[in-house]
């Protein structure tokens, strides 16, 4: 896997991972839209930390410099 994503899409990913987490606990989001959003909130967190997005690679897309 080469890596595909910059500092600024791994930081956004981030950001929305843990937004996504803190609307699901507190409760503000709830039922099949929280688990939607902590499952994406999971995905953008575990591909942030790997720097590598598959959805880029048909597409051959790269945010990294």
């Amino acid at each position: 896997m080469k890596p595909n994503m910059g500092n600024l899409d791994r930081i956004i990913r981030v950001v929305l991972a843990v937004v996504f987490g803190v609307l699901y606990f507190s409760g503000t989001v709830s039922g099949t839209l929280g688990i939607i959003l902590l499952v994406l909130g999971v995905i953008f967190l575990l591909t942030s930390l790997v720097s590598f997005c598959p959805l880029y690679v048909p597409f051959k897309l790269s945010t990294r410099k």
